[in-house]
Protein backbone atom coordinates (compact mmCIF):
# COMPACT_ATOMS: atom_id res chain seq x y z
CA UNK A 1 0.00 0.00 0.00
CA UNK A 2 1.82 3.15 -0.70
CA UNK A 3 1.20 5.63 1.79
CA UNK A 4 1.97 9.89 1.23
CA UNK A 5 1.66 11.80 4.38
CA UNK A 6 0.26 15.44 4.45
CA UNK A 7 3.53 18.51 5.06
CA UNK A 8 3.04 21.54 6.64
CA UNK A 9 5.45 23.88 6.65
CA UNK A 10 6.53 26.47 9.80
CA UNK A 11 7.64 29.91 8.15
CA UNK A 12 8.68 33.42 9.52
CA UNK A 13 11.12 35.99 10.86
CA UNK A 14 13.75 34.94 13.00
CA UNK A 15 13.31 35.25 16.74
CA UNK A 16 9.57 34.57 16.62
CA UNK A 17 9.68 31.10 18.47
CA UNK A 18 9.65 28.66 15.19
CA UNK A 19 11.57 25.81 16.62
CA UNK A 20 9.75 26.33 20.21
CA UNK A 21 6.22 25.70 18.37
CA UNK A 22 7.89 22.79 16.32
CA UNK A 23 9.12 20.67 19.35
CA UNK A 24 5.62 21.38 21.41
CA UNK A 25 3.92 19.89 18.05
CA UNK A 26 6.18 17.00 18.09
CA UNK A 27 6.41 16.84 21.74
CA UNK A 28 10.51 16.06 21.73
CA UNK A 29 12.94 19.13 21.96
CA UNK A 30 14.39 18.39 18.42
CA UNK A 31 15.02 22.35 16.83
CA UNK A 32 17.79 23.74 18.83
CA UNK A 33 16.15 26.74 20.81
CA UNK A 34 18.21 29.87 21.81
CA UNK A 35 17.72 34.01 22.61
CA UNK A 36 19.54 34.78 19.79
CA UNK A 37 18.21 35.18 16.01
CA UNK A 38 19.53 32.79 13.61
CA UNK A 39 19.98 29.82 15.57
CA UNK A 40 18.13 28.13 13.39
CA UNK A 41 20.01 27.13 10.06
CA UNK A 42 18.69 23.92 9.09
CA UNK A 43 15.56 22.37 8.30
CA UNK A 44 13.88 20.56 10.98
CA UNK A 45 11.85 17.51 9.40
CA UNK A 46 9.54 15.93 12.02
CA UNK A 47 6.34 13.30 11.92
CA UNK A 48 3.60 14.78 14.01
CA UNK A 49 1.24 11.81 15.13
CA UNK A 50 -2.58 12.90 16.98
CA UNK A 51 -5.46 10.86 18.33
CA UNK A 52 -8.73 11.52 17.46
CA UNK A 53 -11.64 9.99 18.77
CA UNK A 54 -14.44 8.56 16.60
CA UNK A 55 -16.77 11.56 18.00
CA UNK A 56 -14.08 14.27 17.14
CA UNK A 57 -13.41 13.02 14.07
CA UNK A 58 -16.94 13.42 12.70
CA UNK A 59 -17.27 16.77 13.83
CA UNK A 60 -13.25 17.68 12.23
CA UNK A 61 -11.94 18.04 15.70
CA UNK A 62 -8.83 16.24 16.89
CA UNK A 63 -7.36 15.49 20.54
CA UNK A 64 -4.08 15.52 21.71
CA UNK A 65 -1.13 13.67 20.38
CA UNK A 66 -1.22 10.00 21.04
CA UNK A 67 1.87 8.81 19.58
CA UNK A 68 4.65 11.96 18.14
CA UNK A 69 7.75 11.80 17.01
CA UNK A 70 10.37 13.58 15.35
CA UNK A 71 13.06 13.03 13.06
CA UNK A 72 16.14 15.19 12.32
CA UNK A 73 18.53 13.57 9.45
CA UNK A 74 21.45 14.59 10.90
CA UNK A 75 24.46 12.72 11.99
CA UNK A 76 23.46 11.23 15.30
CA UNK A 77 23.50 7.27 16.06
CA UNK A 78 20.22 5.49 15.71
CA UNK A 79 18.40 3.96 19.25
CA UNK A 80 17.09 1.25 18.97
CA UNK A 81 16.27 1.03 22.68
CA UNK A 82 14.31 4.38 22.00
CA UNK A 83 12.59 2.63 18.23
CA UNK A 84 11.44 -0.41 20.64
CA UNK A 85 9.97 1.82 23.27
CA UNK A 86 8.34 3.28 20.32
CA UNK A 87 6.95 0.49 19.51
CA UNK A 88 5.63 -1.62 22.36
CA UNK A 89 4.28 1.59 24.38
CA UNK A 90 1.72 1.81 21.58
CA UNK A 91 -1.68 0.98 22.79
CA UNK A 92 -3.51 0.62 20.03
CA UNK A 93 -3.71 -1.94 16.80
CA UNK A 94 -2.42 -0.53 13.66
CA UNK A 95 -5.85 -0.87 11.81
CA UNK A 96 -7.36 1.48 15.00
CA UNK A 97 -4.35 3.62 14.30
CA UNK A 98 -5.71 4.26 10.72
CA UNK A 99 -9.03 4.91 12.01
CA UNK A 100 -8.36 7.44 14.56
CA UNK A 101 -5.22 9.08 14.15
CA UNK A 102 -4.25 11.84 12.05
CA UNK A 103 -0.48 12.48 10.53
CA UNK A 104 1.70 14.63 9.33
CA UNK A 105 5.23 16.11 8.07
CA UNK A 106 5.86 19.27 10.22
CA UNK A 107 9.00 21.16 8.53
CA UNK A 108 10.71 23.52 11.05
CA UNK A 109 12.91 26.25 8.47
CA UNK A 110 15.62 28.58 9.26
CA UNK A 111 14.15 31.83 10.08
CA UNK A 112 14.20 34.89 7.49
CA UNK A 113 17.10 36.60 7.18
CA UNK A 114 16.70 40.66 7.56
CA UNK A 115 17.18 43.06 4.61
CA UNK A 116 20.61 43.93 5.33
CA UNK A 117 20.86 40.25 5.03
CA UNK A 118 19.27 39.54 1.42
CA UNK A 119 16.37 39.41 2.56
CA UNK A 120 14.00 39.59 -0.42
CA UNK A 121 16.13 36.86 -2.27
CA UNK A 122 16.06 34.74 1.21
CA UNK A 123 12.43 34.87 1.21
CA UNK A 124 11.35 34.37 -2.09
CA UNK A 125 13.14 31.25 -1.83
CA UNK A 126 11.81 29.81 1.31
CA UNK A 127 8.48 30.28 0.49
CA UNK A 128 8.77 29.19 -2.42
CA UNK A 129 10.01 25.87 -1.62
CA UNK A 130 7.70 25.72 1.60
CA UNK A 131 4.45 26.57 -0.55
CA UNK A 132 5.65 23.58 -3.33
CA UNK A 133 6.60 20.98 -0.72
CA UNK A 134 3.63 21.78 2.16
CA UNK A 135 -0.30 20.91 2.24
CA UNK A 136 -0.10 23.75 5.06
CA UNK A 137 1.63 26.58 5.72
CA UNK A 138 2.47 28.37 8.86
CA UNK A 139 3.06 31.73 9.21
CA UNK A 140 4.77 32.93 12.56
CA UNK A 141 5.32 35.81 14.20
CA UNK A 142 5.83 38.09 17.52
CA UNK A 143 2.80 38.69 18.98
CA UNK A 144 4.80 41.59 20.79
CA UNK A 145 5.84 43.37 17.90
CA UNK A 146 3.93 45.07 15.40
CA UNK A 147 3.95 43.77 11.88
CA UNK A 148 5.98 45.01 9.45
CA UNK A 149 7.59 44.98 5.89
CA UNK A 150 9.07 41.36 6.62
CA UNK A 151 5.62 40.51 8.00
CA UNK A 152 3.79 41.59 4.97
CA UNK A 153 6.02 40.30 2.22
CA UNK A 154 5.79 36.47 4.56
CA UNK A 155 2.16 36.77 4.39
CA UNK A 156 1.53 37.87 0.79
CA UNK A 157 3.64 34.89 -0.45
CA UNK A 158 2.29 32.50 1.40
CA UNK A 159 -1.58 33.51 0.63
CA UNK A 160 -0.36 33.67 -3.28
CA UNK A 161 0.92 30.16 -3.28
CA UNK A 162 -3.24 28.93 -2.66
CA UNK A 163 -2.50 26.46 0.03
CA UNK A 164 -4.26 27.31 3.48
CA UNK A 165 -2.53 29.10 5.45
CA UNK A 166 -2.51 29.82 9.46
CA UNK A 167 -1.43 32.96 11.07
CA UNK A 168 0.47 32.04 14.68
CA UNK A 169 0.72 34.78 17.07
CA UNK A 170 3.52 33.24 19.20
CA UNK A 171 4.06 34.80 22.81
CA UNK A 172 0.89 35.39 23.56
CA UNK A 173 1.48 34.84 27.13
CA UNK A 174 3.57 38.20 27.62
CA UNK A 175 1.74 41.13 28.40
CA UNK A 176 3.33 43.45 25.32
CA UNK A 177 1.40 40.82 23.30
CA UNK A 178 -0.57 42.70 20.95
CA UNK A 179 -4.73 42.19 20.10
CA UNK A 180 -5.18 39.91 17.02
CA UNK A 181 -6.97 43.21 15.14
CA UNK A 182 -3.30 44.50 14.50
CA UNK A 183 -1.95 41.25 12.44
CA UNK A 184 -5.27 40.95 10.25
CA UNK A 185 -4.09 43.61 8.19
CA UNK A 186 -1.87 40.71 7.20
CA UNK A 187 -4.37 39.11 4.94
CA UNK A 188 -4.69 35.51 6.59
CA UNK A 189 -8.00 34.78 8.26
CA UNK A 190 -7.25 32.06 10.42
CA UNK A 191 -5.18 33.57 13.57
CA UNK A 192 -4.25 31.09 16.26
CA UNK A 193 -2.72 32.73 19.65
CA UNK A 194 -0.26 30.59 20.99
CA UNK A 195 2.82 30.21 23.90
CA UNK A 196 4.86 27.44 22.93
CA UNK A 197 6.82 28.21 26.22
CA UNK A 198 3.63 27.30 28.59
CA UNK A 199 2.19 25.19 26.01
CA UNK A 200 -0.75 27.59 25.35
CA UNK A 201 -2.60 27.35 21.89
CA UNK A 202 -1.36 24.37 21.22
CA UNK A 203 -4.37 22.01 21.08
CA UNK A 204 -6.40 24.51 18.87
CA UNK A 205 -3.76 24.44 16.20
CA UNK A 206 -3.91 21.10 15.67
CA UNK A 207 -7.45 21.34 15.28
CA UNK A 208 -6.94 23.89 12.90
CA UNK A 209 -4.31 21.76 10.89
CA UNK A 210 -6.56 18.47 11.43
CA UNK A 211 -8.99 20.78 9.12
CA UNK A 212 -7.02 22.14 6.39
CA UNK A 213 -4.57 19.14 5.88
CA UNK A 214 -5.35 16.57 3.15
CA UNK A 215 -6.13 12.39 4.34
CA UNK A 216 -3.35 10.19 3.87
CA UNK A 217 -3.16 9.07 0.30
CA UNK A 218 -3.54 5.14 0.41
CA UNK A 219 -3.87 2.87 -2.77
CA UNK A 220 -4.60 -0.73 -2.12
CA UNK A 221 -5.67 -1.60 -5.10
CA UNK A 222 -2.52 -0.60 -7.28
CA UNK A 223 -0.57 -3.74 -7.88
CA UNK A 224 2.81 -1.83 -8.09
CA UNK A 225 5.81 -2.68 -6.18
CA UNK A 226 7.43 0.67 -5.59
CA UNK A 227 11.38 0.75 -4.45
CA UNK A 228 13.35 3.54 -3.37
CA UNK A 229 16.85 3.91 -4.00
CA UNK A 230 17.89 5.76 -0.68
CA UNK A 231 21.21 7.01 0.74
CA UNK A 232 23.84 9.95 0.85
CA UNK A 233 24.87 11.54 -2.10
CA UNK A 234 27.50 10.11 -4.37
CA UNK A 235 27.20 6.83 -3.79
CA UNK A 236 25.82 5.80 -6.72
CA UNK A 237 21.84 5.96 -6.63
CA UNK A 238 21.57 7.76 -10.29
CA UNK A 239 23.92 5.50 -11.51
CA UNK A 240 22.01 2.17 -10.16
CA UNK A 241 18.34 4.02 -11.47
CA UNK A 242 19.29 4.11 -14.98
CA UNK A 243 21.20 0.52 -14.84
CA UNK A 244 17.85 -0.77 -13.25
CA UNK A 245 15.71 1.27 -15.55
CA UNK A 246 17.50 0.03 -18.68
CA UNK A 247 18.89 3.42 -20.15
CA UNK A 248 19.55 7.00 -18.89
CA UNK A 249 16.39 8.50 -16.88
CA UNK A 250 18.43 10.15 -14.45
CA UNK A 251 21.46 12.92 -14.50
CA UNK A 252 24.50 11.11 -12.85
CA UNK A 253 27.66 13.63 -12.09
CA UNK A 254 30.49 13.12 -9.20
CA UNK A 255 29.27 16.43 -7.85
CA UNK A 256 27.33 15.35 -4.56
CA UNK A 257 24.12 16.96 -5.23
CA UNK A 258 23.18 16.76 -8.46
CA UNK A 259 19.81 14.93 -8.07
CA UNK A 260 17.53 17.51 -5.66
CA UNK A 261 14.45 15.91 -7.00
CA UNK A 262 12.78 12.74 -7.28
CA UNK A 263 13.08 10.67 -10.35
CA UNK A 264 10.44 7.65 -11.64
CA UNK A 265 9.99 4.88 -13.93
CA UNK A 266 7.97 1.91 -14.13
CA UNK A 267 9.93 -1.45 -14.98
CA UNK A 268 8.56 -4.61 -15.89
CA UNK A 269 10.34 -7.88 -14.02
CA UNK A 270 9.36 -11.37 -14.51
CA UNK A 271 5.37 -10.16 -14.66
CA UNK A 272 5.96 -7.56 -11.79
CA UNK A 273 4.80 -4.09 -12.42
CA UNK A 274 7.85 -2.04 -10.38
CA UNK A 275 8.19 1.41 -10.29
CA UNK A 276 11.56 2.61 -9.30
CA UNK A 277 12.34 5.65 -7.20
CA UNK A 278 15.36 7.77 -7.39
CA UNK A 279 15.75 10.41 -4.45
CA UNK A 280 17.91 13.03 -3.99
CA UNK A 281 21.13 12.13 -1.43
CA UNK A 282 20.64 13.28 2.08
CA UNK A 283 23.79 15.02 3.69
CA UNK A 284 24.19 16.00 7.49
CA UNK A 285 21.95 19.21 8.38
CA UNK A 286 24.85 21.18 8.68
CA UNK A 287 26.09 20.41 4.92
CA UNK A 288 22.73 21.19 3.14
CA UNK A 289 22.31 24.33 1.09
CA UNK A 290 19.79 26.47 1.20
CA UNK A 291 16.52 26.26 -0.35
CA UNK A 292 15.86 23.27 -3.08
CA UNK A 293 18.11 21.03 -1.34
CA UNK A 294 16.56 21.42 2.34
CA UNK A 295 13.00 20.27 0.46
CA UNK A 296 14.57 17.63 -1.16
CA UNK A 297 15.21 15.90 1.81
CA UNK A 298 10.96 16.36 2.65
CA UNK A 299 10.47 14.31 -0.45
CA UNK A 300 13.25 11.56 0.45
CA UNK A 301 11.43 11.08 3.45
CA UNK A 302 7.67 10.94 1.39
CA UNK A 303 9.27 8.72 -0.79
CA UNK A 304 10.00 6.52 2.37
CA UNK A 305 6.69 6.70 3.45
CA UNK A 306 4.91 5.77 0.35
CA UNK A 307 7.55 3.11 -0.74
CA UNK A 308 7.05 -1.03 -0.30
CA UNK A 309 10.78 -1.58 -0.29
CA UNK A 310 13.79 0.58 0.39
CA UNK A 311 17.51 0.27 -0.94
CA UNK A 312 19.98 1.59 1.62
CA UNK A 313 22.93 2.48 -1.05
CA UNK A 314 26.02 2.82 1.05
CA UNK A 315 29.60 3.24 -0.96
CA UNK A 316 31.99 0.97 -0.25
CA UNK A 317 34.96 3.40 0.47
CA UNK A 318 32.91 5.18 3.16
CA UNK A 319 31.53 2.58 5.20
CA UNK A 320 30.17 2.78 8.20
CA UNK A 321 28.73 6.65 8.75
CA UNK A 322 26.30 7.03 11.85
CA UNK A 323 23.96 8.94 8.94
CA UNK A 324 23.52 5.59 6.90
CA UNK A 325 22.29 4.25 10.31
CA UNK A 326 20.56 6.83 10.57
CA UNK A 327 18.49 6.22 7.19
CA UNK A 328 18.20 2.67 7.86
CA UNK A 329 16.48 3.49 11.28
CA UNK A 330 14.10 5.69 9.84
CA UNK A 331 13.19 2.92 7.01
CA UNK A 332 12.75 0.46 10.11
CA UNK A 333 10.66 2.90 11.76
CA UNK A 334 8.48 3.74 8.57
CA UNK A 335 7.93 -0.10 8.61
CA UNK A 336 9.23 -0.53 5.54
CA UNK A 337 11.41 -3.83 3.87
CA UNK A 338 14.97 -2.58 4.05
CA UNK A 339 18.33 -4.25 2.12
CA UNK A 340 21.44 -2.63 2.80
CA UNK A 341 22.98 -2.54 -0.50
CA UNK A 342 27.42 -1.57 -0.96
CA UNK A 343 27.85 -0.30 -4.38
CA UNK A 344 30.81 0.69 -5.96
CA UNK A 345 32.53 -3.42 -5.36
CA UNK A 346 34.19 -2.74 -9.19
CA UNK A 347 36.17 0.23 -7.26
CA UNK A 348 37.81 -2.03 -4.84
CA UNK A 349 41.32 -2.99 -5.13
CA UNK A 350 42.95 -6.46 -4.65
CA UNK A 351 39.93 -7.89 -3.63
CA UNK A 352 39.10 -11.05 -4.03
CA UNK A 353 37.31 -14.13 -2.80
CA UNK A 354 37.42 -13.84 0.79
CA UNK A 355 37.08 -9.68 0.87
CA UNK A 356 33.24 -10.17 1.25
CA UNK A 357 33.31 -12.68 4.06
CA UNK A 358 35.48 -10.44 5.73
CA UNK A 359 33.54 -7.26 5.55
CA UNK A 360 30.10 -8.50 5.54
CA UNK A 361 30.36 -9.09 9.33
CA UNK A 362 31.84 -5.55 10.11
CA UNK A 363 28.86 -3.85 8.16
CA UNK A 364 26.09 -6.10 9.98
CA UNK A 365 27.69 -5.38 13.86
CA UNK A 366 27.18 -1.36 12.24
CA UNK A 367 23.43 -2.47 11.54
CA UNK A 368 22.98 -4.61 14.40
CA UNK A 369 19.56 -2.98 15.23
CA UNK A 370 18.19 -3.94 11.48
CA UNK A 371 19.68 -7.38 11.88
CA UNK A 372 16.95 -8.92 9.98
CA UNK A 373 18.07 -6.66 6.39
CA UNK A 374 19.74 -8.67 4.05
CA UNK A 375 23.24 -7.54 2.50
CA UNK A 376 24.58 -7.03 -1.08
CA UNK A 377 27.37 -6.08 -3.11
CA UNK A 378 26.44 -4.15 -6.24
CA UNK A 379 28.30 -2.77 -8.87
CA UNK A 380 26.31 -0.67 -11.77
CA UNK A 381 29.59 -0.38 -13.97
CA UNK A 382 29.86 -4.22 -14.11
CA UNK A 383 26.54 -5.02 -13.35
CA UNK A 384 27.37 -7.90 -10.23
CA UNK A 385 24.36 -8.64 -8.36
CA UNK A 386 22.38 -5.54 -9.93
CA UNK A 387 19.57 -8.05 -11.17
CA UNK A 388 18.86 -9.64 -7.79
CA UNK A 389 17.92 -6.46 -6.14
CA UNK A 390 14.79 -7.00 -7.97
CA UNK A 391 15.12 -10.74 -7.04
CA UNK A 392 15.59 -9.36 -3.08
CA UNK A 393 12.92 -7.08 -2.96
CA UNK A 394 10.08 -9.47 -4.74
CA UNK A 395 11.47 -12.19 -1.87
CA UNK A 396 10.78 -9.00 0.72
CA UNK A 397 7.29 -8.45 -0.26
CA UNK A 398 6.22 -12.28 -0.46
CA UNK A 399 7.54 -12.73 3.25
CA UNK A 400 5.54 -9.28 3.94
CA UNK A 401 2.06 -11.05 2.65
CA UNK A 402 2.39 -13.82 4.00
CA UNK A 403 -0.67 -15.15 5.72
CA UNK A 404 -0.06 -16.06 9.18
CA UNK A 405 -2.80 -17.97 11.34
CA UNK A 406 -4.22 -16.94 15.07
CA UNK A 407 -4.12 -20.80 15.80
CA UNK A 408 -0.80 -20.98 14.75
CA UNK A 409 0.27 -17.75 16.31
CA UNK A 410 -1.36 -18.66 19.16
CA UNK A 411 0.40 -22.22 19.85
CA UNK A 412 3.60 -20.43 19.00
CA UNK A 413 2.99 -18.09 21.70
CA UNK A 414 2.32 -20.62 24.81
CA UNK A 415 5.33 -22.96 23.98
CA UNK A 416 7.12 -20.01 24.20
CA UNK A 417 5.82 -19.04 27.54
CA UNK A 418 6.42 -22.66 28.74
CA UNK A 419 9.70 -22.82 27.88
CA UNK A 420 10.73 -19.24 29.28
CA UNK A 421 8.17 -18.04 31.30
CA UNK A 422 8.28 -14.04 31.15
CA UNK A 423 9.24 -12.91 34.92
CA UNK A 424 7.94 -10.20 36.84
CA UNK A 425 7.66 -9.11 40.43
CA UNK A 426 5.82 -10.56 43.45
CA UNK A 427 2.24 -11.35 42.54
CA UNK A 428 2.05 -9.24 39.32
CA UNK A 429 3.55 -11.81 36.63
CA UNK A 430 2.43 -10.95 33.05
CA UNK A 431 0.44 -13.49 31.19
CA UNK A 432 0.08 -13.74 27.65
CA UNK A 433 -2.84 -15.12 26.61
CA UNK A 434 -2.97 -15.00 22.85
CA UNK A 435 -1.56 -13.11 19.17
CA UNK A 436 -3.15 -11.92 16.35
CA UNK A 437 -1.81 -10.57 13.18
CA UNK A 438 -3.32 -6.94 12.26
CA UNK A 439 -1.68 -6.32 9.89
CA UNK A 440 0.92 -7.18 7.04
CA UNK A 441 1.84 -3.12 5.80
CA UNK A 442 4.18 -3.11 8.04
CA UNK A 443 3.49 -6.40 9.61
CA UNK A 444 1.89 -5.91 12.68
CA UNK A 445 1.27 -8.69 15.92
CA UNK A 446 -0.64 -7.92 19.18
CA UNK A 447 -0.23 -10.00 22.18
CA UNK A 448 -3.25 -9.52 24.46
CA UNK A 449 -2.96 -10.08 28.32
CA UNK A 450 -2.71 -8.74 31.70
CA UNK A 451 0.06 -7.11 34.16
CA UNK A 452 1.85 -6.53 30.34
CA UNK A 453 3.54 -3.33 31.84
CA UNK A 454 5.56 -5.70 33.47
CA UNK A 455 7.16 -7.59 30.23
CA UNK A 456 10.40 -6.58 30.42
CA UNK A 457 11.93 -5.44 27.02
CA UNK A 458 14.79 -8.28 26.41
CA UNK A 459 11.60 -10.60 26.68
CA UNK A 460 10.24 -8.49 24.04
CA UNK A 461 13.19 -9.22 21.43
CA UNK A 462 13.11 -12.51 22.45
CA UNK A 463 9.10 -13.10 21.16
CA UNK A 464 10.12 -11.00 18.06
CA UNK A 465 13.02 -13.19 17.36
CA UNK A 466 11.21 -16.43 17.67
CA UNK A 467 8.47 -14.93 15.17
CA UNK A 468 11.00 -13.93 12.56
CA UNK A 469 13.09 -17.71 12.54
CA UNK A 470 9.50 -19.15 12.62
CA UNK A 471 8.33 -17.54 9.78
CA UNK A 472 11.00 -16.18 8.06
CA UNK A 473 10.64 -12.54 7.80
CA UNK A 474 14.26 -11.65 6.18
CA UNK A 475 14.07 -7.95 4.91
CA UNK A 476 10.46 -7.26 6.45
CA UNK A 477 10.46 -4.92 9.99
CA UNK A 478 7.67 -6.62 12.20
CA UNK A 479 6.29 -4.67 15.26
CA UNK A 480 4.29 -5.80 18.25
CA UNK A 481 1.92 -4.56 20.62
CA UNK A 482 1.16 -5.11 23.98
CA UNK A 483 -2.95 -4.66 25.00
CA UNK A 484 -3.85 -4.72 28.49
CA UNK A 485 -7.13 -6.33 28.66
CA UNK A 486 -8.52 -4.47 31.75
CA UNK A 487 -7.28 -1.26 30.22
CA UNK A 488 -9.46 -2.44 26.92
CA UNK A 489 -12.71 -2.43 29.28
CA UNK A 490 -11.87 0.82 30.67
CA UNK A 491 -10.89 2.66 27.31
CA UNK A 492 -14.37 1.72 26.01
CA UNK A 493 -16.20 2.51 28.67
CA UNK A 494 -14.48 6.33 28.04
CA UNK A 495 -14.73 6.34 24.46
CA UNK A 496 -18.61 5.37 24.93
CA UNK A 497 -18.25 8.58 27.33
CA UNK A 498 -16.90 10.51 24.49
CA UNK A 499 -13.00 10.92 26.46
CA UNK A 500 -9.81 9.98 25.26
CA UNK A 501 -8.77 6.32 25.97
CA UNK A 502 -5.93 6.03 28.29
CA UNK A 503 -2.31 4.72 26.78
CA UNK A 504 1.31 5.19 27.91
CA UNK A 505 2.03 8.24 25.83
CA UNK A 506 -1.77 9.81 27.05
CA UNK A 507 0.05 9.49 31.02
CA UNK A 508 3.44 10.86 29.87
CA UNK A 509 1.90 13.72 28.18
CA UNK A 510 -0.57 14.53 31.43
CA UNK A 511 2.34 14.26 33.43
CA UNK A 512 4.04 16.64 31.00
CA UNK A 513 1.45 18.98 31.34
CA UNK A 514 1.24 19.18 34.93
CA UNK A 515 4.94 19.79 35.47
CA UNK A 516 4.69 22.40 32.81
CA UNK A 517 8.68 22.58 32.01
CA UNK A 518 9.24 26.34 30.09
CA UNK A 519 11.41 25.92 26.78
CA UNK A 520 12.57 29.35 25.91
CA UNK A 521 10.43 30.55 23.10
CA UNK A 522 13.32 32.52 21.26
CA UNK A 523 14.83 30.83 18.52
Amino acid sequence: MATRLPTVAIIGRANAGKSSLFNRLVRSQQAIVAREAGTTRDNVVGKVTYFTSRAHKNAGVSAASDETSATRVSDDAYSTEARSEAVSDDALTHTERHDNTAQFWLVDTAGLKDPSDEFEAGIQQQIEEAADAADVILVVVDSTQFPGDEERLVAKKALKSKKPVILITNKADLRESLHDDEFRRLGIKTIVRTSAEHNSGISELLDHIALLIPARTEVEADDRLRISLIGRPNVGKSYLFNTLAGKQQAIVANVAGTTRDLNRIGVNYHGQHIELIDTAGIRRQGKQEVGIEKFSVLRTLQAIEESDVCMLLMDVNELNTSLDQKLAGLIAEAGKCLVLVVSKWDAVEGKDAYTRDALAPKIANQFDFVPWAPLIFTSSVTGQNVTKLFDLALECIVRRDQPTKTRVLNDLLQQAVVKHPPAGLKNSHPKLRYMVQTDTNPVWFVIYGSNLKFVHWSYKRYLERLVRETYNYAGVPIKFSYRDEKQIKANKERVAKGLEPVTKAYKKRKEAEKKATPWVSAE
